[in-house]
């Protein structure tokens, strides 16, 4: 299994409009963050998770042409916002199946109703097909996939387990029966949007906290916000078995 950082910043991205903080004006290109997404290839799969507002450029960096499926955590904007561009994907390879609650395709259905409505179809249109997933196990093929259920200050959303690697991000509050589907993890990837505490996300010690309680082999940070500070600070402050993720990083686990 492969695992790509499409994106490893918070809604806003980093650099941030109006923003004055060091990682918004840093050299180092690990501090250069779009929003937070996965690219996951497994089984002669190619799985995103989350599709925003930057997915053309993230899929244009990684050279990635093939799409066979999209889980969304939850509907915000930073999230989902790029939907319509699967429109070269989905005209070269058919339509492409997205996973989601069904308050989330509800969701998608409304803003982006052309790409769900059969009767107004037409050429120029991308073309995706909706699963409604649950709090239960389900498969992509001969992928198997554990949803992880938490709260987003007062939004529930999905993170996803699948062998021993597991995302989780934009995640505030979980019960502990969520929390032990994520034990026995080779990697954890973990949101942690700055120092201070933020109503909605965890901080880094809140995250730090359940890696110590859930003792992954390795885990990385996501959803990162400016301020959080340099990638080259924050990195020597954190455990061994705990780094940054940053754009572009690549983690590769024996299936």
């Amino acid at each position: 299994m492969k695992i790509t950082f499409l994106g490893t910043g918070t809604s806003t991205g980093i650099p941030t409009i109006g923003v004055d903080r060091e990682s918004c004006f840093s050299d180092d290109p690990r501090d250069n963050r779009l929003r937070s997404s996965i690219l996951i290839e497994h089984k002669n799969k190619n799985i995103v998770v989350d599709c925003g507002p930057d997915f053309r450029q993230q899929m244009l960096r990684t050279n990635t042409t093939k799409v066979d499926a999209i889980l969304f955590t939850h509907e915000h904007a930073d999230h989902t916002a790029g939907l319509d561009d699967v429109r070269p994907i989905s005209f070269k390879h058919g339509k492409i199946p997205i996973y989601a609650h069904n308050r989330v395709i509800e969701n998608l259905k409304k803003r982006f109703d052309y790409l769900f409505d059969k009767k107004n179809d037409y050429p120029g249109s991308p073309h995706v097909f909706p699963n409604i997933i649950e709090n239960k196990k389900f498969k992509i093929d001969e992928i198997e996939i554990l949803p992880i259920k938490y709260m987003h200050h007062k939004l529930q959303v999905y993170g996803f387990r699948i062998d021993d690697f597991a995302y989780v991000t934009d995640l505030k509050l979980i019960t502990k029966n969520e929390l032990d589907k994520l034990r026995n993890l080779d990697v954890l990837i973990l949101n942690s949007l700055r120092h201070n505490e933020h109503y909605s996300h965890i901080n880094l010690n809140q995250a730090l906290d359940h890696i110590n309680q859930l003792k992954p082999k390795k885990a990385y940070l996501t959803h990162i916000a400016p301020d959080m500070g340099l990638h080259s600070q924050t990195e020597k402050i954190l455990p061994e078995s705990v780094s940054l993720g940053y754009d572009g990083l690549e983690i590769i686990l024996n299936d």
